[in-house]
């Protein structure tokens, strides 16, 4: 399983260090000096700087670290663990996004490549003639609502004048 570090604190000199492994979570505390106490809404063990949290549940928690002097050090734990997740480095990530961008670029050359020579030909046939006889087609089928002007019946359509608009 991954070892992961990182880093939160409260000014650039004193911070917490935190590393996560599979499901245990160490903090170390920033204080160096005297006796560390601790105090955690997590059930967990402490050994001089560090607070260990075995089996941590991924829900937030409330720590902080104090000396007996009564410099005190809060830190609210908000981080998510899981028991069987793997870490990748930079490397392995680039790799996978490199390969993915060359797979898809070799698809889109080969729709590419094969739609560009279908598009020339239209028909498996050498010969341009057309297939069987051809045909007319049937006149349309006449409107109802409309009877055709034909010469010497225009008395029906006489009341119908153009007008200028």
């Amino acid at each position: 399983l991954g070892l992961v570090s990182f880093l939160v604190g409260l000014s650039a000199n004193e911070e917490f260090l935190v590393e996560i492994s599979g499901t245990t979570v160490t903090i170390t505390c920033p204080l160096t000096e005297g006796d560390i106490e601790w105090k955690s809404t997590k059930t967990g063990s402490s050994n001089e700087r560090n607070y260990i949290i075995p089996d941590h549940d991924s829900s937030p928690a409330n720590l902080s670290c104090s000396d007996p002097s009564g410099k005190r050090h809060e830190l609210y734990l908000n981080t998510r663990v899981c028991a069987n997740c793997k870490e990748l480095d930079a490397l392995t990530v680039t790799g996978i996004i490199t390969a993915d961008l060359l797979i898809t670029l070799g698809v889109l050359i080969l729709v590419y490549y094969f739609s560009k020579d279908r598009k020339g030909r239209a028909s498996p046939s050498p010969s341009p003639r057309p297939r069987g006889q051809k045909m007319q087609r049937p006149p349309p089928v006449p409107n109802p609502d409309y009877e055709p002007i034909r010469k010497g019946q225009r008395e029906v359509y006489a009341g119908l004048e153009s007008r200028g608009f």
